[in-house]
């Protein structure tokens, strides 16, 4: 089949034409970027320290098979003192009240005593605060306890644990403890499984001992932790508050030149603090581990600008 031209002068500029539409039309794309820049997020140095955003390297790491307990924070039983008489009399003076800091060898009350009519002192044999007091000035002391001292320092968490999990749980097992509204995050090992269970609850006694030097650790409050029962080593890990959920997908932000790229990322174990990276980072890339809520913010507000 022959294609007859009528016109060739027409229909050569005709071709002209498209190949120029063409070109100015693909030049225009890669001038304003809209196949790659609007995927990224920019945000000046300036605003990344201001929001708090945190980075990290893709690595290798820990998977951490973990058993989920809760729990209360507890005084420490062995940082208690209860204050009494040495002899029997009567309290001249009192130093301290409910809720006072007290240093070791501190002075609490000066009694008189009955028999010498001589004067000594009552003292804190321990760093705490001042939780009972059972004396005031004229009254006898009797045998009763004067002042209760106790010492916040460090505290006990009493953890809970079911009959069907005891045989997962040994002494000196790491357990990461983290207070119910996530503010607080500590680790200690158990130092002491109880030999029998309350007959209530079902449940068995677990506890570990936590250093609490600023008093964030109140006796009474509740929390949740999780006891380490093995660890495996993966090849790419993430940190959990790195993930964002966008469109139903799992998405690490990850900084390029560009800025912020949201990357979707396949997962595989995952603990309470790490979870395995199967697909969607490459190792040695820097992504954004705290405050990535507000990159996915930044990505809302671009959708919206575009829809109009």
């Amino acid at each position: 089949m022959t294609l007859k031209i009528s016109n060739p002068s027409l229909f050569h500029k005709a071709i002209l034409a498209a190949c120029v539409f063409l070109l100015i039309g693909t030049q225009a794309m890669a001038e304003t970027g809209h196949d790659d820049e609007e995927s990224f997020i920019k945000l000046t140095q300036e605003q990344i320290d201001h929001a708090g955003i945190e980075m990290a390297q893709v690595s290798s790491g820990n998977i951490t098979e973990v058993l989920p307990v809760y729990g209360e924070v507890a005084v420490n039983a062995e940082r208690v003192q209860a204050v009494s008489a040495r002899f029997e009399g009567s309290i001249v003076d009192i130093t301290k009240s409910i809720g006072d800091p007290v240093r070791k060898g501190e002075t609490l009350a000066t009694i008189e005593a009955n028999e010498s009519l001589n004067t000594y002192r009552i003292k804190s044999a321990i760093n705490g605060v001042i939780t009972q007091r059972g004396a005031n000035i004229g009254e006898q002391t009797g045998s009763r306890t004067l002042f209760v001292v106790k010492d916040f320092s460090t505290v006990w968490v009493e953890l809970s644990l079911f009959a069907k999990d005891l045989p997962k749980v040994a002494v000196a097992q790491d357990v990461r403890i983290q207070s119910v509204n996530m503010a607080l995050t500590t680790h200690a090992k158990i130092v002491y499984i109880a030999p029998y269970g309350d007959r209530n609850s079902q449940t068995i006694t677990a506890r570990v001992v936590i250093d609490n030097p600023d008093g964030l650790w109140s006796p009474g409050q509740f929390i949740q932790a999780q006891i380490t029962l093995s660890e495996t080593t993966a090849p790419l890990v993430v940190r959990n508050e790195a993930l964002q959920i966008v469109a139903g997908s799992d998405v690490v932000f990850v900084q390029q030149e560009q800025g912020f790229e949201p990357r979707a990322v396949t997962l595989g174990r995952t603990d309470g603090e790490v979870s395995e990276l199967l697909a969607g980072l490459y190792d040695d890339e820097t992504y954004v581990t705290s405050n990535s809520f507000i990159l996915k913010s930044e990505m809302g507000k671009g959708d919206a600008e575009h829809g109009h």
